[in-house]
């Protein structure tokens, strides 16, 4: 593609120019196109951080030797930190307060590097190539002006209002569109959401702060105005017509956008498996507003109150949904499964299939068990044997090192005025474990395939743990006084599992389990294939959820033009590594901002509801210790500071490496079960406070 090549000669030339229309002349020559082409391409390189122009006119591939780009995390003191890559403060360069150029948290920028040693990294912002657009905050009056102050205690300043079309008025929380003029800072409102301490307007601030919405552009919406509600006879042309076959769906009592269905047969030497999703590349084409509004969102969001979905609702919960008794277009994967668990054949295919029930997983659950269930009997024969397969695929995941971290999710509970009254774990059953194992299954088989054929695709990747990470996790796991084997040269997942099943049924498990978890590096979406460390997988990507998830749209297209075309061109081939690249970046980036976004929320209401027990009492396990305390865990996933200072008098040291606070009397360590009392609980921080029971 040309901005590969444009970046690809200006990493290897040193190019300085006067003024750059000569870049865009020299480009225009050597490539055979025009300059506005050239100047188009690199205004949006520019705008992506991609690449960088410094006063002398050079011109820079980022990164380069001393030029990086990330994301600004600013300080109340007015320094920060460069985040560069996924990790926060893995690889963070220390910004000065006078070398910020105005930054503020969550811009993004581009630094350059000062100084490199063994203890981390200084350096100076010379660009905000992504500026922050928009705040959440709280209106204050100070005379006859009025300010915003932000949410975000990262950022230390107060905004003036500029005139509004709103009523403005003190202690409203606001959204805010940011002006900069020469580091002076300003704002103007553009949406009202509501008192300051509404905790439902601190829920939708938390949103937007993430810049989550959720309506669509009006481009959008038209699109999807010329999407029909059935699908059509042309549709179902050179697709496998299913409609007869024995296909349902199982999914959570809320659900709606049903994207993944199942079919099972026994056949001679064992299993024919059949997994079919929803074909959501058939009506989102790329390049059209649907697509671009979809690569923007990356994910579909999932908030105790509600979700906020990557497509439209017409196209999620409608046309895509694999709703039962209609017609959906679908992408399927059909394996023959041996009784050893093993794929021994597989076919990838364009269908069209009629789901013959939507089950939910506690439905399906009672069948799996033995009971009764109305809905679930009609296809009790293809459960019973989904039972059989699936737990034969469970055994052959735990033999080649699985990890199963068992770490249940919060589950909250609201009334009818949509107020979080209880929060619980949320419980997985045979049915979810079920599903679960078929869409690995599948996922695994569309990732082998396609990395055999090296096709640019789009893999779900999770690497090794880094071996420095492990030796804490060992310090603190003889602090729990376990007989730990030798750390071996190469980390596998089948040393992992022992770890796992050393702590198996002992109070600390599920503490020790996130420790374990937490040593280990983060998944992430790329389009080089690298394995999946938590699976054991040599293979893996995300096929099954494009409704939710812009990475499965992405080789979804790819799967349907190989289907279709056989064999791709070197050009195609060079264009689709460009595609697969930006998609997993951008996926990356968005899935982790949802995963904050989620946690955020998810700490507003727990907060929320324990502002009513102040001074109950409550029993816990430690989770976490620092030099200023303890977190402890309660049974229904609160997690609350019991600050050292609360503690009882004595003379404490903080064990760093077997994470244990230690006195003359007392002992605070991970895993110890412990009383508390709930002391306070803000929901303007979204934090817990526990003193301990006397």
């Amino acid at each position: 593609m040309l901005k590969d090549k444009i970046l690809n000669i200006i990493a290897k030339d040193s190019l300085v120019y006067k003024k750059p229309s000569n870049l865009f002349c020299f480009m225009a020559k050597t490539f055979g196109v025009s300059e506005k082409i050239i100047k188009q391409e690199i205004d949006t390189l520019i705008s992506k951080g991609d690449i960088f122009e410094d006063k002398k006119g050079k011109f820079f591939k980022i990164p380069s030797s001393n030029y990086v780009k990330g994301l600004f995390i600013g300080n109340a003191k007015g320094f920060g930190f460069c985040q560069v890559g996924t990790v926060k403060g893995e690889n963070d360069i220390f910004i000065p307060a006078n070398k910020t150029l105005g930054a503020i948290d969550g811009d993004r920028v581009i630094v350059k590097i000062s100084y490199k040693g063994n203890e981390g990294s200084d350096g100076e912002i010379v660009s905000i190539y992504k500026p922050l657009e928009t705040i959440v905050g709280i209106i204050e009056q100070i005379g006859q002006t009025y300010f915003l102050v932000p949410d975000n205690n990262h950022i230390p300043y107060k905004f003036r209002i500029k005139k509004s079309d709103f009523e403005i008025a003190e202690d409203l929380r606001v959204v805010a569109s940011i002006s900069r003029e020469k580091e002076k800072y300003m704002c103007k409102i553009v949406e009202v959401l509501g008192k300051s301490d509404d905790v439902k307007a601190m829920e939708k601030g938390i949103i937007r702060e993430h810049e989550l919405y959720e309506t669509f552009p009006e481009e959008v919406m038209a699109q999807c105005e010329n999407i029909g509600l059935t699908v059509k006879e042309n549709q179902k042309k050179g697709r496998v017509d299913l409609t007869q076959e024995i296909i349902f769906t199982i999914d959570g009592e809320d659900a709606q956008d049903f994207d993944d269905a199942v079919s099972i047969e026994k056949i001679k030497n064992g299993y024919r498996l059949g997994v079919h999703i929803a074909d959501v590349g058939e009506y989102v084409k790329q390049g059209s507003p649907l697509d671009e509004e979809a690569f923007k969102r990356g994910t579909s969001v999932y908030f105790p109150t509600s979700v906020l979905p990557m497509l439209p609702e017409k196209l999620s919960n409608g046309i895509c949904s694999l709703s039962e008794g209609v017609d959906r277009l679908t992408l399927s994967c059909v394996m023959d499964i041996d009784k050893n668990g093993n794929v021994i054949s597989h076919e990838i295919f364009e269908s069209v299939i009629r789901s013959k029930a939507r089950l939910t997983y506690t439905e399906a659950n009672k069948v799996l068990n033995g009971e009764k269930s109305e809905k679930a009997d009609k296809v009790k024969k293809s459960l019973l044997l989904m039972k059989e397969l699936s737990l034969l695929l469970q055994e052959k995941k735990m033999r080649e090192g699985y990890l199963d971290f068992e770490i249940p999710e919060a589950e909250f509970v609201f009334d009818e005025d949509g107020l979080a009254i209880g929060v619980q774990k949320r419980e997985r059953n045979s049915a979810h474990r079920l599903i679960e194992d078929f869409m690995v299954l599948a996922n695994e088989v569309v990732a082998k395939e396609f990395c055999n054929k090296d096709i640019p695709f789009v893999y779900r990747v999770h690497e090794s743990p880094r071996k420095e990470k492990l030796l804490k996790v060992f310090d603190f796991m003889k602090g729990l006084g376990l007989n730990l084997p030798k750390i071996p040269d190469i980390i596998t997942p089948t040393f992992y599992q022992g770890l796992i099943k050393l702590v198996d049924g002992h109070d600390y498990t599920e503490t020790v389990n996130k420790v374990l978890l937490r040593s280990m590096q983060k998944a992430k979406y790329t389009n080089k294939n690298l394995g999946h460390f938590g699976l054991a997988l040599e293979y893996y990507c995300h096929f099954t959820s494009p409704i939710r998830r812009y990475p499965d749209l992405t080789i979804h297209r790819i799967i349907k033009e190989v289907l279709k075309k056989k064999a791709l061109s070197s050009t195609r081939n060079d264009e689709l590594n460009s595609l697969t690249y930006e998609s997993s970046m951008q996926s990356s980036e968005r899935e982790r901002n949802a995963d904050m976004a989620e946690r955020d929320v998810d700490d507003l209401w727990k907060a929320y509801l324990m502002k009513d027990h102040i001074g109950e009492e409550f029993e816990g396990i430690i989770t976490s210790v620092t030099n200023f305390g303890f977190y402890v865990e309660l049974e229904n996933t609160v997690e609350g500071l019991v600050k050292i200072e609360e503690l009882p008098e004595d003379n404490y040291l903080f064990y760093e490496k077997s994470l244990m606070i230690k006195g003359n009397k007392h002992t605070f360590k991970i895993g110890d079960k412990i009383k508390i009392i709930i002391a306070n609980s803000n929901i303007f921080t979204r934090k817990v406070d526990f003193s301990l029971k006397n």
